[in-house]
């Protein structure tokens, strides 16, 4: 399945189909929804990241694979890989849980990482600040404010961003934007 949006085409394939999770993520969520939720996720995280076309990374399509894997996802490049085993195994509202993880996902492929050298906590914070600013909270998240250490989990990191981004409108996307050259 394919859609295309603003010169980027958007792919799924569920390679896990004949698995508990790939039935699931058929019946409850689907690659139709998950292609449109890639697609309105890119939008925001260009405007979250206040980037023009010439500001953006040279992608011109995503892949999306629903795969029988562990995790509960991963981005390489422009692939997304979503875990059917995940799905299969989340009680609670699925397909308002995907739609998080289809926030936080293409973060990776837009934002930059400043070539390699930015910290995982770095780049795993802002994606779950794209994801908390999109309004995908999952419940086991830390409140505002709650946590020992800004960089101690991705949850806590994007509260900390949320809060820099308070004072200072436009730190988040400040922040990416430095990344594009290096990390120091």
């Amino acid at each position: 399945l394919a859609l295309t949006q603003a010169q980027v085409q958007f792919t799924g394939n569920n390679t896990a189909s004949g698995t508990p999770g790939g039935v699931r993520f058929e019946r409850e969520i689907g690659l139709q929804y998950s292609l449109k939720v890639l697609s309105d996720a890119t939008n925001f995280i260009w405007q979250t990241f206040r980037q023009g076309t010439g500001d953006r990374k040279p992608v011109n399509s995503v892949g999306l694979f629903v795969d029988d894997i562990g995790g509960v996802a991963f981005t390489s490049g422009n692939q997304i890989h979503l875990s059917a085993r995940y799905i299969a195994a989340y009680s609670g509202d699925v397909r308002r849980e995907i739609t998080g993880v289809l926030y936080h996902e293409p973060t990776h492929v837009w934002q930059w990482d400043g070539k390699g050298q930015a910290p995982g906590w770095v780049i795993e914070g802002v994606a779950d600040y794209v994801r908390l600013k999109a309004g995908f909270v999952p419940p086991q998240w830390v409140k505002p404010g709650e946590g020992n250490n800004w960089d101690e989990r991705s949850d806590v990191t994007a509260r900390f961003f949320d809060y820099c981004n308070g004072l200072k409108d436009g730190f988040v996307a400040e922040l990416n934007g430095k990344m594009k050259d290096g990390y120091n």
